[in-house]
């Protein structure tokens, strides 16, 4: 729907195969040289390549029993095998665990949650969580979700709240940790209210929007690669689920579960459900997303706004889950790609179309019981399994499985493999600089693309990479606007700074971005292996790497990729970080770059 969803184009190679059939290469090359390709998923209608063997015998996927058919036909389409052993394994979709079990998943493996991320799947912690950025952030900013008691905590707030609301009013009560619809009652009177175990008490928005007089809730599927630096994706279809009974606001109708749920699993019992086999169609009892959208425009609505108050009500969500899940991959995950997760965020439009979030599921049903289920259910997985970058695990991850060693044994941390300690001193020192303000600095951040460090373009390179395959899914934080939401981090996160500046300076022009990075990958600048230099007190009159593009004229000496002193923008030629100790000569990437053609630099 939006630039960056239309930026998503599928690169691959096709190949028509007996009939409709589409053969698919089993890898996905990355844009950027020296960067290892990703394993391809494809749908139904797609064929995926054999790999070798010596390859092959690598793809396993731990089974559980709350694995998906969806999930086990995508990743068998792609010659995964199953395995029910804990070391062997390269992916699994399975039950959230609790954050210490996290440490014994291996560097090169990707489990479908992130430790911590409760803190927004339970229902009393999201509201918790929620209310605490409300009350710090207000309430203008922060106004998408009912008010909320979590009880027997809050019994006193709910009872003056209770009791300054009249007599006509509606509370729905929830388990904190219960799904599909179960122990879930609307109430009315304080007598009816259960008091002797931990419960939601919510209050009813009693005045949705109906589509032929029923009430309806969207299932929007948000998928999180990286907390840090954060990237989130929204799936650009979904699910409309509507109550099978039609609406009223009668309080004698308060115990029909068919009128006030919308859940499938409580309304495929009633006898009047209609399934619906087609996503196109605006009928039955569950409609796809991009349906529903259709059906408003043609109402007069703008789905568009709807869409964007939605991206945002869900970038701020998983932003208060951020001090948690941070906090817990950093002591707990060895490498924090080895983590991802598919949220399910459940949202009721109001009489004005205003959406609330009502709560996120973390483990959010992928049961297709109809075409329609298995058209949205099946890309949306196959798409988000892309996403993901499963790698092929190096030799020496491999090496030593089976041998009873510990995870930790088995693979030294990734990203600091073959890394000096200058470059990890000069990336930290960057780092530091640039968090060193309590609040965002606008000036400040502005500067932080002048000079690249070796993690810099990694980091940058992998989201780019991540963009290019993202399929059907939208990408909404980092985004051309989401910096205005760095401000509602509890810590500010240098990544964030980072993917956020970029995507200021490269959205409208993006293969000029990516040109850069391929400049710098080509020379495995990226892996730490070759320097550039950074200091402008070694060598007078070159500094940073200049990310304002190329011109041929500056391609013939091995100063190319930097800018003088003078040419500095005022910011930096008094900045602190830029005035460090002297750093050592780089010559083998001048010699290198002396070297290079000049079409290599330039496009």
């Amino acid at each position: 729907m939006s630039g960056s969803a239309r930026q998503c184009a599928d690169n691959m190679d096709e190949t028509p195969v007996n009939g409709d059939i589409i053969l698919k290469p089993a890898l996905t090359p990355s844009l950027f040289p020296n960067i290892p390709p990703t394993l391809y998923f494809g749908t139904q209608d797609e064929k995926v390549e054999l790999l070798p063997w010596a390859q092959r015998k690598l793809l396993k996927w731990k089974m559980s029993t709350v694995t998906p058919n969806i999930v086990k036909q995508t990743v068998a389409r792609s010659h995964f095998r199953v395995t029910k052993k804990n070391h062997d394994w390269l992916g699994c979709w399975g039950h959230h665990m609790k954050s210490t079990a996290f440490k014994s998943i291996r560097e090169y493996q990707k489990l479908n949650h992130f430790p911590g991320s409760f803190q927004i799947g339970r229902k009393d912690r999201l509201w918790r969580n929620l209310s605490k950025m409300q009350a710090r952030f207000g309430r203008k900013e922060f106004n998408f979700f009912p008010q909320s008691f979590v009880l027997p905590q809050d019994i006193k707030l709910l009872k003056k709240a209770w009791e300054e609301g009249g007599t006509r009013q509606k509370w729905i009560v929830k388990p904190p940790a219960s799904a599909r619809g179960m122990g879930i009652q609307v109430i009315h009177k304080w007598s009816q209210l259960p008091k002797k175990r931990p419960l939601l008490v919510q209050r009813y928005l009693h005045k949705p929007y109906l589509i032929s007089g029923s009430k309806f809730d969207l299932r929007i599927y948000v998928y999180v690669t990286s907390y840090d630096p954060l990237r989130v994706y929204l799936f650009t279809d979904g699910l409309v689920r509507f109550a099978s009974c039609k609406y009223s606001s009668s309080m004698k109708s308060l115990s029909n579960k068919f009128m006030h749920l919308t859940n499938y699993s409580v309304n495929k019992k009633n006898v009047d459900y209609k399934a619906n086999t087609d996503e196109t169609a605006c009928q039955g009892h569950k409609w796809a997303l991009k349906a529903l959208w259709t059906y408003l425009n043609q109402k007069g609505f703008c789905s568009e706004k709807i869409w964007e108050k939605i991206k945002e009500m869900v970038i701020k969500t998983i932003i208060a889950s951020d001090p948690y899940v941070n906090s817990l991959v950093k002591m707990y995950v060895q490498n924090p790609r080895s983590c991802h997760e598919l949220f399910g965020f459940d949202i009721m439009l109001d009489e004005n179309l205003k959406p609330w979030v009502l709560e996120v599921n973390i483990s959010p049903s992928l049961h297709s019981n109809s075409p329609l289920d298995v058209n949205i259910k099946g890309q949306m997985i196959k798409d988000l399994l892309n996403l993901a970058g499963f790698l092929l695990p190096n030799k020496e991850d491999t090496s030593n499985i089976g041998s009873g060693s510990s995870a930790t044994s088995v693979c030294t941390s990734g990203k600091d493999r073959g890394r000096s300690m200058e470059i990890l001193n000069e990336e930290k020192m960057k780092r530091a600089y640039y968090l060193s303000q309590k609040l965002p600095d606008k000036d400040l951040y502005a500067t932080v693309l002048d000079q690249l460090t070796p993690e810099d373009v990694r980091i940058l390179a992998e989201t780019e990479d991540e963009l290019s395959r993202c399929g059907q899914f939208e990408r909404v934080f980092p985004s051309p606007i989401s910096s205005r939401f760095l401000r509602f981090f509890e810590q500010q996160r240098y990544f964030n700074i980072l993917t956020n500046q970029w995507e200021q300076k490269f959205y409208n022009d993006r293969e000029r971005g990516r040109d850069l990075l391929r400049s710098l990958c080509m020379m495995n600048f990226h892996t730490g292996s070759v320097l550039l230099p950074l200091s402008p007190l070694k060598s007078p009159g070159y500094s940073m790497v200049h990310l304002n593009g190329f011109n041929r004229g500056d391609i013939s000496a091995p100063s190319s990729l930097l800018i003088s002193p003078e040419e500095r923008p005022a910011s930096l030629k008094t900045s602190s970080y830029h005035h460090q100790p002297e750093l050592p000569e780089r010559t083998r990437l001048c010699q290198s770059l002396s070297n290079m053609p000049e079409s290599t630099l330039v496009t």
